[in-house]
């Protein structure tokens, strides 16, 4: 059973998500920031990280830069979860800014539960 660990600061979409990918028979790990993603990542190393851009103590790119400059972390394949598209002109985040992190997929939120599943299995390999 393939683990995912889900970061996301609001809590109600972590709930949301989990019950769609544990229905899919994944093992899930919830974090909700930056930094607390950053210390779970390190201590379940798990299969795949879908990482929320936007969060207050650590954003999504931050932690993905990190994970991915760390030679132990750095195959892990990392989804980004992001709401900059539908906000680009109130936020700081930019699009290129995913782009740099070598993040391996990004998808605009609000997310359809069956794109998501796809994308997943997509980046472990499970393509049917």
């Amino acid at each position: 059973m393939a683990k995912i660990l889900l970061v996301d600061d609001d809590p109600d979409l972590v709930e949301a998500v989990t019950i769609i990918l544990e229905s899919k028979n994944y093992d899930v790990i919830a974090a909700y920031g930056g930094i607390e993603g950053l210390e779970k990542a390190k201590k379940e190393n798990p299969d795949l990280i879908v990482l929320d851009v936007m969060m207050p103590d650590k954003d999504g790119y931050e932690v993905c830069k990190e994970l991915k400059a760390d030679p132990e972390y750095s195959k892990i394949p990392i989804l980004l979860l992001t709401a900059v598209a539908s906000r680009i002109s109130t936020t700081r985040y930019t699009q290129q800014m995913g782009l740099e992190t070598e993040a391996d997929d990004y998808i605009d939120k609000p997310v359809e539960p069956k794109v998501l599943v796809e994308r997943i299995e997509t980046l472990l390999g499970k393509q049917k």
